[in-house]
């Protein structure tokens, strides 16, 4: 697992900065650190962050960036705490990685321990003899990747959700997929054909045997309970809003939301299936879209010629994320500059082992 760290209450000096005086020291923090320093952002920062990133993406792509910049000293993970796990798990042996406010967690990622994971295959031990292949989705903890790559198995994103679970089928009988329950469904029965029957829930919080022990026999694929806060908000009435407001509008969602909202939509994929989308779309066109509101803002910013708005107007930004604030950055680069590692993420050198194996899988099969 990782160093368990606390977030220290943010100097005054930093908490008083206005926006533009931590702009300015930003830069100049950056530009002083040179190619020692790669900053990483993720689709759903804040405007704010975005423009010092190097890189911007979803987390696959992220760490790809983040596996081929072995050069840099110091790797600055705009994002939140799985993925700065990954960038060290990725990461050449000198580099350092730091997350500029260490609670920039996931809720999804929150929902699945490495204790409940053994339980389950425990369960599964005693009900089929079959061969189970663990994935977890990227967003999980290290200790949940170490777990899959111990066990033969691969870390996967949701763009290249369905390429792994199609490698997984070649090396055993039944996919065991944590922790987005609506991205292991979505991808079985939307981008690979099968059906809601051979789709079974693993609810971990309750007794094993409540949960339906027949179907964990029968199934092709066993799904943890789990879900994204900000994805679960949409619905099908959205889309269907949507449609009557705007005739010729297209949706597009994120896999994690619920299979209604997929099966109302005109298509689904990762983020950056939905920014290709929309920057190829021609001009004048209308497209409603499904997934956290600082990248939908960000793309109607971008083609003032297309009409793009959020399928819930109220949505909120991802509430972990957005603690990645201009004056955490400030703070983190400046005190990289007196040589002063700050909020650094250190996973140990066990799971370390096990995960990059199930990352270097997912990197493999990049789909």
């Amino acid at each position: 697992m990782a160093t368990a760290l606390i977030q220290q209450i943010l100097p005054e000096e930093y908490s008083r900065l206005s926006e533009q005086e931590a702009d300015e020291r930003i830069t100049l923090a950056k530009a002083l650190l040179g190619d020692k320093l790669v900053i990483l952002g993720h689709h759903y920062q804040r405007d704010e962050i975005i423009k010092f990133a190097d890189y911007t993406g979803d987390s696959f792509r992220l760490s790809q960036a983040s596996a081929a910049r072995s050069n840099a000293d110091y790797v600055v993970f705009c994002g939140v705490h799985f993925m700065a796990e990954s960038a060290d798990i990725l990461g050449a042996d000198h580099q350092r990685v730091v997350l500029p406010n260490l609670t920039a967690g996931c809720s999804m990622a929150d929902m699945v321990t490495r204790e409940q994971v053994e339980d389950l295959w425990d369960t599964l031990a005693q009900v089929t003899d079959q061969r189970c292949i663990p994935i977890t989705y990227m967003n999980s903890s290290a200790a949940i990747k170490s777990f899959c790559g111990e066990h033969g198995g691969a870390v996967c994103t949701s763009s290249n959700c369905a390429a792994v679970f199609k490698w997984a089928f070649g090396e055993g009988d039944k996919i065991v997929f944590f922790p987005d329950e609506h991205l292991g469904r979505n991808t079985a029965i939307f981008s690979m054909g099968y059906s809601d029957e051979d789709v079974t829930v693993w609810d971990p919080l309750i007794d094993p045997e409540q949960n339906d022990l027949e179907a964990l026999k029968r199934c092709k694929f066993i799904v943890w309970k789990g879900w994204c806060s900000v994805h679960g908000r949409f619905s099908a009435e959205q889309v269907a809003r949507a449609r009557k407001d705007f005739p010729d509008v297209t949706v597009i969602v994120h896999p994690e939301c619920r299979k209604e909202v997929i099966e109302a939509a005109d298509g689904f994929g990762s983020t950056d299936y939905i920014v290709k989308r929309v920057n190829e779309a021609t001009k004048g066109s209308v497209w409603a879209i499904g997934t956290e509101i600082n990248l939908v803002h960000r793309l109607a910013k971008e083609h003032p010629d297309k009409t793009i708005f959020c399928l819930d107007p109220i949505v909120c930004p991802c509430s972990t994320m957005y603690r990645i604030h201009p004056s955490y950055l400030c703070w983190v680069l400046e005190n990289l500059l007196k040589c002063v590692v700050v909020n650094e993420i250190v996973v140990s050198d066990r799971d370390k082992v096990y995960a990059r194996a199930a990352l270097d899988k997912m990197l493999e099969l990049a789909g």
